[in-house]
């Protein structure tokens, strides 16, 4: 079993940064992805990455803003999240997926909420 544990959010203003940390524990999987789910809205995938570096595509909305990437040494993925806008507000998700692309979450982290003010 695989445990996660995200922090790095908090509150900052629109057009500032915050980086996100997702710790992963125990059983090792493949690839890992990042989440955000908005008040009232469906969870959604931001973006994902193999422990070999591959990285899928950005979603639309966060292209050009936000990064990813991992430590394989720490067992850590991180994101990376510059010119944040009040749309990015949102409870952000690591998730152990059980393929590329992260069509199925094994394990989900805790999440961490990040509020973007205007």
């Amino acid at each position: 079993q695989v445990q996660l544990v995200e922090s790095g959010g908090g509150l900052v203003q629109a057009g500032g940064s915050l980086r996100l940390s997702c710790a992963a524990s125990g059983r090792t999987f493949s690839f890992m992805g990042w989440f955000r789910q908005a008040p009232g809205k469906e969870r959604e995938f931001l973006v994902g990455i193999s422990w070999t570096g591959g990285i899928t595509s950005y979603r639309n909305s966060v292209k050009g803003r936000f990064t990813i990437s991992r430590d394989n040494a720490k067992s850590t993925v991180y994101l990376q999240m510059n010119s944040l806008k009040p749309e990015d507000t949102a409870v952000y998700y690591c998730a152990a997926c059980v393929a590329y692309g992260c069509g199925e979450v094994a394990t989900w982290g805790q999440g961490t909420p990040v509020t973007v003010s205007s």
